[in-house]
């Protein structure tokens, strides 16, 4: 069956007006984006119009094709003007549904605070190294030679009955202080070296009022030519009274430590009683030798102490389990 120049053109005036009127009438991109395909595809409607052409005598072609290009330029005029529009309303929405309403009360979300733990860590490492130490930290589990036998405790040293503690069952254990940072940062250094070392430490101790089984230490360590117990006691005077003021009575008590000599113990006066805060000493020359220094060249001291301890003191805190009930009335104070 031939199709003759009016057919053609009554066709492409159809497919104008029909598409037009969808394309009009469509609400999303998705649907647009079938419409352009059903009419200006490869295999749209417009395409299947021309086919035709083919039976139009020679002089009918050009104007069937003007007129097909005509029909087109329209189509696409009509569907790039639809998508701008939907492209724009789908903006709009989006903004709408997105607009935060400032006028609607927020949602309450309480401000944290630091643990009075933790505000004495950084209290306490802020004053250090502003004397210029430098933070060294180590493991939790240690073996028994960084924690009892490089620190001049042998395994028959009676010291060791106040710090046996948890054991692994390959022979490890939790470590009872940060002591034995001090061995492997010394094997790991040449002097001069001074250090603060802060950490959590296990031992067995019953828990009271002023002692918990898991603590937090922090421990200094100087080694250098010529140190004595006076640049001992004239640094832990003056980051005491840092730390507390100046008019915090204190006072030196001679004591012993397996890894320092001499030792002494220092206290501070506490809810009108002396409580101990810290011990203290010169590194022992054995010490100094299980780390590979010459005890005829080097001298040291060190000090340790534990964080809860200072916390109660700093913050007036009568009880040590305080600090770890997590109860939020107490917590809250700080």
């Amino acid at each position: 069956m031939t199709t003759s120049l009016n057919e053609l053109e009554a066709q492409l005036a159809t497919l104008k007006q029909v598409a037009t009127k969808a394309i009009a009438a469509t609400d999303t991109l998705e649907q647009l984006e079938q419409l352009r395909v059903g009419y200006l595809g490869k295999k749209g409607q417009l395409s299947q119009i021309l086919r035709g052409m083919g039976q139009l005598a020679a002089e009918d072609r050009p104007r069937i094709g003007s007129l097909a290009n005509v029909v087109k330029e329209s189509l696409q005029a009509s569907l790039d003007g639809k998508r701008s529009y939907l492209q724009e309303a789908q903006i709009q929405a989006q903004l709408e549904s997105e607009t935060l309403d400032v006028t609607m009360p927020g949602v309450y979300s309480p401000i944290g605070r630091v643990h009075p733990i933790n505000s004495t860590i950084d209290r306490v490492l802020d004053i250090f190294v502003g004397l210029g130490y430098t933070v060294a930290t180590g493991p939790e589990m240690e073996t028994d030679y960084y924690n009892f036998e490089a620190l001049n405790t042998p395994a028959d040293h009676p010291a060791r009955d106040m710090q046996d503690t948890f054991y692994l069952p390959d022979g490890n254990l939790l470590r009872t202080h940060t002591s034995s940072v001090q061995i492997h940062y010394m094997e790991d250094s040449e002097p001069p070296i001074r250090i603060v070392a802060p950490g959590r430490c296990y031992r067995r101790d019953t828990v009271d009022a002023t002692h918990a089984a898991v603590f937090y230490q922090i421990e200094i360590l100087a080694v250098d030519e010529g140190l004595t117990f006076t640049d001992l006691k004239g640094t832990i005077k003056v980051f005491l009274e840092e730390m507390f003021g100046e008019d915090l009575p204190i006072r030196f008590r001679a004591s012993y430590f397996p890894f320092t000599e001499p030792s002494a113990e220092v206290d501070v006066q506490w809810q009108g009683r002396w409580l101990e805060v810290m011990g203290c000493g010169m590194v022992d020359p054995n010490v100094l030798k299980s780390v590979g220094y010459d005890p005829e060249v080097y001298t040291g001291f060190a000090a340790g102490f534990g964080v809860e301890r200072f916390a109660m003191v700093l913050h007036q805190i009568d009880d040590i389990r305080r600090l770890y009930n997590s109860d939020l009335r107490f917590l809250q104070q700080f």
